[in-house]
């Protein structure tokens, strides 16, 4: 299959712009001797997956158990859900633990508790690291509230579940409004970290983890001291977000939608075959405001596409673009590659995406998109 014979709209995987994404952040995390563990919601690809292990990477995470059961069967051998699951999943966490090294967050006692009820019930073990907030407010442990090493010690002591360590997620970082802003955030994050490991220690509790994870601030991360793992997941593919935040250029983002016109309505406006239900209707975030649901990508040969076009809306089917110098030359069945503003979301679209090297174009299965339990 070629490229130019591929019906629209298509997700298209630049091969080598993904394999060099791989190779910078692994080289950079074994440069720091910072394991690495990719979050795997980007892609949703064992095929991906092993690529990263291939390169070094020490296992993947992953969202929900669903997605962890397909790549389980794909014969990932280390898999971690930074995600608060709950007890109810316990048949499930036991039948992965058999096919596979599994790992998961807690943040509340009550939780911790039942997990370790089902796990004794079931004579089984299972390693958990204690979730932190370092500030995203959304789950973790508050590290400076009076509960929180009681909460600790408590999951270290039972039975059931191996305390593995402490993990973080710096969500905030995609709010950053400048690179001094998103360093700043870095640092703090490392030094929340890096002082209730101290104060764990100091308990007597064992800390063999601490491990961070998100994409923008992972430049930053790197150079901190006290973390022993990173698990950056958009970093495979980027998009018009971490283009903005600084994390990527325009030719680094390996994922792309090629789209098709299907109308011009008028001279300043066209219309894609590209929706919502390609594209997403994610907005973009970055140091400054960014318009549209995506970067138009300018193709060989064709100079009057650019940055001169904007996706102003979108509808489950349709782009509506406005040529911002008020006319375009692009007619139907022009085609175009589209940087979305989050390629995690365009990923869980679609069943199929295409591995493009060159002009050959080869199936790519997302097996795990729509794992949503």
């Amino acid at each position: 299959m070629t490229v130019d014979s591929l019906r629209t709209p298509a997700v298209l995987v630049d091969k080598l712009k993904a394999l060099r994404n791989l190779d910078r952040m692994q080289a950079e995390a074994n440069a720091r001797g910072i394991r690495l563990r990719p979050h795997s919601k980007t892609h949703k690809s064992p095929v991906i997956a092993k690529w990263q292990i291939e390169r070094g990477a020490v296992g993947i995470c992953c969202a929900k158990l669903g997605e962890a059961e397909v790549f389980a069967s794909s014969g990932i051998a280390d898999i971690r859900l930074p995600y608060p699951l709950n007890p109810s999943n316990a048949d499930r966490v036991v039948a992965l633990l058999s096919r596979t090294h599994l790992s998961f967050i807690v943040d509340h006692p009550n939780v911790a508790k039942q997990w370790s009820d089902a796990m004794v019930l079931r004579g089984k073990q299972v390693e958990v690291l204690v979730k932190v907030d370092v500030g995203f407010h959304r789950c973790g442990i508050d590290p400076d509230a009076r509960e929180a090493m009681p909460m600790i010690k408590g999951v270290a002591s039972l039975p059931g579940l191996r305390l593995r360590g402490l993990l973080s997620h710096a969500g905030q970082a995609y709010h950053a409004h400048s690179e001094d802003e998103l360093r700043t955030m870095a640092e703090a994050e490392a030094r929340t970290m890096r002082d209730l490991a101290a104060r764990c220690r100091k308990h007597g509790v064992r800390v063999d983890e601490i491990s961070a994870g998100a994409t923008p601030p992972a430049r930053f991360s790197l150079r901190q001291d006290g973390f022993t793992e990173l698990r950056p997941g958009n970093y495979v593919y980027l998009d018009r977000t971490q283009v903005a935040l600084g994390a990527a250029t325009i030719d680094d983002c390996a994922l792309t939608v090629l789209a098709t016109v299907v109308s011009k309505p008028a001279a300043d406006r066209i219309i894609f075959d590209s929706g919502s239900k390609t594209l997403s209707n994610d907005g973009a975030r970055g140091f400054a405001p960014l318009a549209g649901y995506g970067s138009v990508l300018r193709l060989p040969g064709d100079p009057s596409i650019g940055d001169d076009l904007v996706i102003e809306r979108l509808p489950e089917e349709h782009a509506t673009v406005r040529a911002l110098g008020g006319r375009t030359d692009l007619e139907p069945g022009d085609r175009v590659q589209i940087i979305p503003n989050h390629s995690c979301v365009v990923s869980n679209l679609v069943d199929q995406a295409w591995l493009i090297d060159g002009a050959v174009a080869e199936p790519l299965a997302v097996a795990a998109r729509g794992r949503s339990t």
